[in-house]
């Protein structure tokens, strides 16, 4: 087998194991962001995050779909986590399994980041992840 021949069967195996979008060609714009609040804005102690995507279709957990995903909220995080294994979850790394685009969070006084990550269906970011910017808010 010639090594071209090799190449396009690993990817035809690549494309159709069902993995997350991450693992294969996305759509040039695909994207995760934080729609709400905006960057800088100050809210409540409890607020509403609303999640947008576009170029990717966010299903449920367990939904093996290429170019789908889910979201993954992170908290005041520094350091991103593992692309290659499942992101684990925590009170700074929400899961939104049920293919939820918004959600209400409660965070003590002062300045906090927000920042998405989408995870496939068993909640692995994969190779090139889809991150949105990380926002910052005070909470008053």
């Amino acid at each position: 087998m010639k090594a071209t021949q090799l190449l396009a069967l690993l990817a035809a195996f690549t494309i159709s194991s069902g993995s997350f979008a991450a693992d294969k060609p996305t759509e040039p714009k695909a994207k995760v962001f934080i729609i709400e609040p905006t960057n800088g804005a100050t809210v409540s102690t409890t607020f509403t995050v609303k999640f947008g995507a576009t170029g990717v279709e966010i299903l449920p957990a367990g939904t093996d779909k290429p170019n789908s995903g889910h979201h993954h909220l992170l908290i005041d995080t520094e350091t991103l986590p593992d692309f290659h294994a499942p992101l684990p979850a925590s009170p700074t790394l929400i899961h939104f399994g049920k293919a939820q685009t918004e959600t209400q969070i409660t965070l003590s006084p002062g300045k906090h980041t927000l920042q998405l990550i989408l995870g496939d269906y068993i909640h692995v970011p994969g190779n090139n992840p889809l991150i949105s910017e990380k926002i910052t808010v005070t909470v008053k």
